[in-house]
C-alpha cells in the first residue's frame, strides 16, 4: 500500500514536467522567431535615414561595408536622394515611399534631394 501511495504522490510531478517539456518545445522556435524578427527590425531602424521637414535624419551615418541603408519620405511632398558622385540615385519618393542602396565599397558617399538641393547627407562606410 506505501508503495501505492509513492507512486501517486509522484504522478503529478511527472505530469508536471512533461507539461513543462512540451511548453518549452512548442514556445522555443516560436520566441526564436520572434527575437529574430526583433533583431532584423532594429538592424533596418539603425541604418534607416527619415526624410521629414526638408531634412535627412540622421544627417550622416556610418556603415560597415555590405551595409544596405535606407530612406523614407516622410514630407507631404516628393523628394529623392542623389550622390553627389553618381553612384546611386532614387526616383522621385512620395509620402511614405522608401530607397535603399547597399554600399558594396569603402568610401564617404554625399548625397543630396534631387529636388531640393539644399537638403544634403553623408553616408561613411569602413
Amino acid at each position: 500500500m506505501r508503495n501505492l501511495i509513492a507512486q501517486l504522490c509522484f504522478a503529478p510531478a511527472r505530469l508536471c514536467l512533461s507539461r513543462a517539456v512540451v511548453a518549452a518545445m512548442l514556445l522555443g522556435p516560436v520566441t526564436g522567431a520572434t527575437l529574430a524578427v526583433a533583431a532584423v527590425e532594429a538592424q533596418d531602424t539603425t541604418n534607416a535615414i527619415t526624410i521629414d521637414n526638408f531634412t535627412f535624419t540622421p544627417p550622416e551615418i556610418t556603415v560597415a561595408v555590405g551595409t544596405t541603408v535606407k530612406w523614407v519620405n516622410h514630407d507631404d511632398i516628393p523628394h529623392s536622394v542623389v550622390n553627389k558622385d553618381k553612384v546611386f540615385r532614387s526616383k522621385a519618393l512620395d509620402t511614405d515611399d522608401a530607397f535603399s542602396y547597399t554600399f558594396a565599397t569603402a568610401g564617404t558617399f554625399e548625397y543630396f534631394c534631387g529636388l531640393h538641393p539644399h537638403m544634403t547627407g553623408k553616408i561613411i562606410v569602413k
